[in-house]
């Protein structure tokens, strides 16, 4: 406690050297509440995650809530100087590159509500991390830069958001940065996210004269005095400001008018709503999606977060306010029920909790769940939905980043961890008798890119295994084969710094150097057009034999579809018995493993089943599995078929007289340019390129532009491959093939 009192007796000294003004400290906020206990009202829960692109200073910004909060005795630097970091990014490799690879949970207590967040990686390869965080939280703050805007990692959160359907503040940060421009990040959170968003605040000054905030809403300037930006001192609109701050407050009133009904009819009726009745309109149209709430500030000139933590409570969601669905699958998975849950926050309930991440931790598996209906208590045991395993609550914890704190207990609402419990990511868990209920599970996107990976001592082969089997089952995205072709191990994830991050990690965290082969791109085959199939599968030559027909048509899905595989069962009658559709499914699931044109995966195709045959003896599930497979290896070879590729959302920034010399690079790696931007002497290039091509361009990029170029690159959808690329893949196919079968001949 010694560095609150000394924070306390710092703000006393100044409050005796001008009593006159109006001091607000956040000192009067710290909670007094003990390590392990837990908020019984619900309505004083909050949920958040912070999200932006890279380099928006979400961990910057994090790391000052922690310290007004209480939660941090100082503030550390991502990159600061100090050897110490930011408390969120505890990872070594992350304090290293100054970048999120992991996102980290902690709580905070302020003005006696409590207020989980979680801090999320701004890298597309990351993003996974991202999107298990919004699956599980109630609110958001999109963090944008004052001077770079809406950014492409921008547009992935705003989706992820969307689908989740997440209420968000946007936080307009780095004011004090040269070209800041809070007001064109403004149009562009209308133009290009398509928010309708509006002014709360609006900065006194920019960059290097950024002084405070005006509070639209109360209609006051603050400041924020040393020590530290923790003294909020309020006073009189500048005379200068006030025809803006009228102004803004006026487009503020209108926006929220727009969408709600009470303070559209206030609107109408030409009354003036008081601040109480505009923070209720702004909860209401937040809540249901349809405003978003703009604040500015600076995070590292420690300007503009405690403003930030107030919007938190007033207007995002607490838990009961966010309907929760959770699956009845008592009558089976195929008829399966969506119900509500119960946000109260008592043990009376039953118990269902969402597993949405895992760490390996110093202690052992670290499983963080967020509880949605009832609650648990040290000792209870609860039970996994999937593999019906009972586990006892051994330890009971809240994180906040790496480290722990002890509770006895945790209620819907809460983000907990537990020990030493055996699972996967997306598992629900449950008390006694209702193990027919299940969580919806998070979206996973498909790796995009892979490489061969491999430990260069071969003692370390152990160690190796050790590290890919932990890193895959806390990463979806990150998945790990062995290729009986090539005789390598294949490690797949979302780019070329995610496989290179966990390369790393396993030196690091095992003991296991590796290196890591030319990257492949994860090209896909598809039909161009319908192709019937026939297919009679018939072997009666002693003993039981085999014998299924199948009869139907594979056809491509639409573009937007084009990743996906679809079954359809259409037969009437019994030609086709129906306990060997599932096998006939099977059939052509294994058949789409490898395309007959290039070796890959098979996307974008919708089988259907219209009739066959079958033999009252003959017939079994594993001659109709047969059928199915080779009915596709005639659509193979009958079918027109096409390669798809990956194409990426590009997104470069450099100085304005590198842009000759980086357009026409763009251009040569087939890039479709869409637009381009200039803002403060730097240029921006929007355009989608193949991922194919993109290999080796940041250092291309940076030898281009003297190492003032960056840029980012997220997936896009599948598209088909240029010709050229196509007969490659072909022709080294084919190469590979009669390679394989000269080998096999002299064997």
């Amino acid at each position: 406690m010694s560095w609150r009192l000394s924070r306390l007796q710092t703000l006393s000294c100044l409050l005796n050297r001008n009593t006159s003004q109006s001091l607000l400290t956040s000192s009067s906020w710290y909670s007094t509440r003990k390590v392990g206990e837990v908020i019984e009202d619900v309505r004083r829960i909050r949920n958040i995650g912070i999200s932006a692109h890279i380099d928006s200073g979400k961990t910057t910004l994090t790391e000052r809530l922690l310290f007004y909060t209480g939660r941090v005795a100082e503030m550390h630097e991502v990159r600061g100087k100090d050897q110490v970091g930011a408390k969120m990014d505890f990872m070594e490799l992350e304090r290293q590159r100054g970048i999120t690879i992991q996102s980290a949970a902690t709580y905070v207590m302020w003005k006696d509500h409590n207020i989980n967040i979680i801090d999320t990686p701004g890298h597309v390869d990351f993003t996974v991390e991202v999107e298990r965080a919004l699956r599980v939280l109630d609110g958001a703050v999109l963090v944008l830069c004052a001077v770079g805007g809406v950014q492409s990692q921008s547009y992935t959160v705003n989706r992820q958001m969307k689908r989740y359907n997440v209420p968000c503040l946007a936080f307009i940060n780095k004011l004090d940065r040269q070209g800041s421009n809070p007001n064109r990040v403004l149009h562009q959170l209308r133009s290009k996210l398509h928010h309708n968003a509006a002014f709360l605040n609006i900065p006194i000054g920019l960059e290097a004269n950024q002084k405070g905030i005006i509070d639209l809403v109360q209609e006051k300037a603050i400041y924020f005095d040393e020590p530290q930006g923790i003294v909020l001192r309020e006073e009189e609109i500048p005379s200068d400001m006030r025809a803006e701050a009228k102004d803004r407050r006026q487009e503020m009133i209108e926006m929220v008018s727009n969408v709600d009904e009470e303070l559209g009819e206030m609107f109408l009726e030409e009354k003036t709503p008081s601040p109480e009745e505009i923070t209720a309109a702004i909860r209401r149209t937040t809540n249901d999606r349809t405003f978003t709430p703009v604040l500015v500030g600076t995070a590292l000139k420690n300007k503009g977060v405690q403003p930030l933590l107030d919007a938190v409570i007033s207007f995002l969601p607490n838990p009961s306010e966010v309907p929760n669905i959770c699956l009845d699958n008592s009558e089976g998975a195929e008829k399966s029920k969506k119900i509500s849950l119960n946000p109260a926050r008592s043990t009376d309930a039953a118990f269902v909790g969402l597993a949405f991440k895992l760490e390996a931790g110093k202690f052992g598996q670290l499983t963080y769940v967020r509880v949605y209906q009832g609650g648990i208590k040290k000792g209870d045991t609860i039970i996994n939905t999937r593999t019906q395993k009972k586990t006892r609550v051994q330890r009971l914890v809240r994180m906040n980043a790496d480290e722990m704190e002890d509770v006895l207990e945790v209620y819907a609402g809460d983000i907990c961890a537990l020990f030493g419990i055996d699972c996967s990511s997306g598992d629900t868990f449950v008390t006694k008798g209702n193990m027919h209920l299940s969580m919806e599970s998070m979206y996973i996107a498909d790796p995009v890119i892979s490489m061969s990976i491999k430990p260069v001592k071969k003692s370390d082969v152990d160690n190796f295994s050790k590290g890919i089997a932990r890193f895959t089952k806390e990463d979806p995205t990150f998945r790990v084969h062995w290729d009986d072709e090539s005789k390598e191990t294949i490690a797949s994830g979302m780019g070329e710094l995610h496989l290179d991050i966990y390369a790393q990690r396993l030196e690091r965290e095992f003991n296991s150097k590796c290196v890591l082969g030319k990257p492949k791109v994860a090209f896909r085959e598809s039909l161009v057009s319908p192709c019937e199939f026939d297919y009679l599968h018939k072997k009666q030559t002693g003993g039981q034999g085999q014998y299924a027909r199948v009869i139907g048509v594979v056809e491509p899905l639409p573009v937007e579809e084009n990743t996906k595989l679809e079954f359809s069962n259409e037969t009437v009658g019994t030609n086709v018995p129906r306990q060997f559709v599932p096998a006939i499914k099977a059939g052509f699931t294994k058949a789409c493993l490898k395309g007959g044109l290039s070796g890959h995966k098979v996307t974008g195709l919708k089988y259907r089943l219209v009739d066959g045959a079958n033999h009252a003896v003959d017939s079994s599930d594993l001659a109709f599995q047969l059928a199915s497979e080779m009915s596709m290896r005639d659509v193979f070879d009958m079918g027109q078929w096409q390669i798809l590729e990956p194409v990426m959302t590009v997104e470069i920034n450099a100085p304005e007289e590198y842009r000759d010399q980086v357009l026409e690079n763009i251009t040569k790696r087939s890039a479709i340019i869409q637009g381009t931007d200039s803002v403060e002497g730097h240029f921006t290039v929007f355009c989608e390129a193949p991922l194919n091509e993109m290999f080796g361009y940041a250092t291309e990029l940076r030898s281009l532009t003297q190492g003032k170029g960056e840029f980012t690159m997220e997936y896009s959808r599948y598209c088909p491959a240029l010709p050229e690329t196509q007969e490659k893949l072909i022709q080294e196919y084919q190469e590979a093939l009669e390679a394989q079968h000269q080998k096999k001949k002299k064997n």
